[in-house]
């Protein structure tokens, strides 16, 4: 929701306008968005519902969809596409275009966006060009799309082979936070998550950075303790992680909601990563392009000075046993040439690097040269050698579950039975839509006690009764 306020002044030789405008949006933790004891979502709508969504999340989920909407009494209407990178295109954008007019959506009607990263970024940038504002509702299913995508306002296309060019600044009225998808996500979508938690801590929040290298295994290999069977205390850490992360990027980003500074601490690994993303005919996941990213440059810190030995080992090694790549055969010097020049555009002909200085805070390098990085390139190659799978990550490279162009249906019979166990395995006080998506580490015990004593978390603004079930962001 937005509140602009502005007045026009006459000049000399015309006149002045001069504008503020307020944006504030929601973000609500809620375990079981499609629950039938959760209404929150269902009070975003009235009568009717448009939903963009992605074909596998909606052979998964759309039973339950179905079922939900038919009991708030509104009716579902369900846009289905095949999203990945390559498909992120203008083709696509113009396909929710043409349902949202078959529709009739209405100038002040929500269009429901549930999906990944990549499909909340079209659909949020259909949304932004319909009828110039369109608002939407964000219910994101992946692990990057939770903790990263959904903090940000940003939406878009590719276009040609440049990454996220075509696109606008549109924020959706309200976030459902739902950790739940994770238990039918492939662990490959868990992973290519990771990386970007991995951004964060590691140059913004320490207690988060330090939380990963202790449970990464245990993480990864539990969806974030959502799966049957989940240890408990992992659960408790994977919300700290998840609410903190979140929480941390909202503080970054909401004083920059339209990227007027360039300067920005969640672009760290976001500099060659594009040419890793659209350039191969294999093209690396996010993650694990970010990851690569995130690697050299932090050699590159290392190089400098500005990490010690120690930091830059640790940093690597939790890259590894995530099983993120940190290195690629085509990054190479013609590469890094390339991914340079097309960043230099980006950011307005400086480089603005950010690099970890030390692990947790944040530094910009813009005074490197080219031979520099050149031979920060040739180190980072000599010393990935020395890591397991020689720096190569798991499952990195895209399948049919990213290019948009196929549906997973091997992928779908064994993540269906997932699907059907959360029937069975949500506890009925899970979908109440308040306190349980992310709890701040209550009656804790096992190691994550010892980090709740170790790093006491800010619990002024926690409610009695419980810890908040969401954030709001305002700029």
């Amino acid at each position: 929701m937005s509140d602009l306020k502005a007045n026009v002044q006459e000049t000399k030789n015309g006149f002045h306008v001069e504008g503020y405008e307020k944006i504030e949006y929601d973000f609500t933790f809620v375990d079981g968005v499609f629950e039938i004891g959760n209404p929150n979502l269902a009070n975003c709508f009235q009568g009717r519902v448009l939903a963009v969504t992605d074909k596998n999340v909606y052979n998964l989920y759309g039973s339950k969809m179905d079922k939900y909407f038919k009991h708030y009494g509104l009716k579902l209407k369900v846009h289905q596409t095949s999203i990945g990178e390559k498909a992120k295109t203008i083709e696509t954008f113009l396909e929710i275009a043409d349902s949202m007019t078959e529709f009739g959506i209405m100038r002040k009607e929500n269009v429901l966006v549930v999906g990944g990263g990549l499909l909340t970024d079209v659909a949020g940038f259909a949304c932004a060009a319909y009828r110039r504002n369109t608002n939407f509702i964000r219910v994101p299913t992946t692990l990057i799309g939770l903790i990263d995508a959904s903090v940000s306002i940003k939406v878009a296309v590719n276009y040609g082979r440049y990454k996220n060019r075509l696109g606008a600044y549109h924020a959706p009225l309200h976030t459902f936070l739902d950790f739940t998808f994770l238990r039918t996500l492939p662990t490959a979508q868990v992973r290519n998550g990771f990386a970007e938690l991995i951004k964060i801590s590691s140059c913004s929040h320490l207690l988060v950075f330090d939380l990963l290298d202790e449970f990464c295994e245990e993480l990864i290999g539990s969806k974030f303790g959502r799966i049957e069977g989940s240890r408990v205390d992992i659960r408790r850490v994977a919300d700290v992680i998840n609410r903190e992360g979140i929480y941390e990027m909202l503080k970054l980003e909401s004083p920059n909601l339209h990227e007027i500074r360039l300067d920005r601490v969640i672009a760290y690994g976001h500099t060659w990563s594009p040419m890793h993303e659209l350039i191969p005919d294999t093209p690396m996941r996010h993650g694990h392009a970010i990851s690569v990213d995130m690697a050299f440059t932090a050699t590159l810190a290392k190089q400098r000075g500005l990490l010690s030995d120690g930091e830059h080992r640790r940093l690597l090694t939790l890259f590894s046993r995530a099983g993120l790549s940190i290195d690629h055969p085509q990054f190479n010097d013609e590469i890094l040439d390339k991914g340079t020049a097309a960043i230099l555009k980006t950011r307005d002909g400086l480089l603005r690097l950010p690099v970890p200085n030390p692990l947790g805070s944040c530094t910009f390098l813009s005074d490197v040269s080219v031979q520099e990085l050149k031979d920060a390139l040739k180190k980072h190659k000599e010393i990935v050698k020395t890591y397991p799978r020689g720096g190569a990550g798991i499952e990195a490279y895209v399948d049919s579950s990213d290019t948009g162009y196929t549906d997973l249906e091997t992928e779908n019979l064994a993540v269906e039975k997932a699907a059907k166990d959360v029937d069975s395995t949500m506890d009925p006080n899970e979908a109440n839509g308040y306190t349980n998506g992310c709890n701040i580490l209550p009656e804790a015990d096992s190691d994550v006690e010892n980090y709740s004593n170790q790093y006491p978390l800010d619990m002024s603004e926690i409610p009695v009764g419980g810890p908040p079930n969401g954030i709001k962001a305002q700029a």
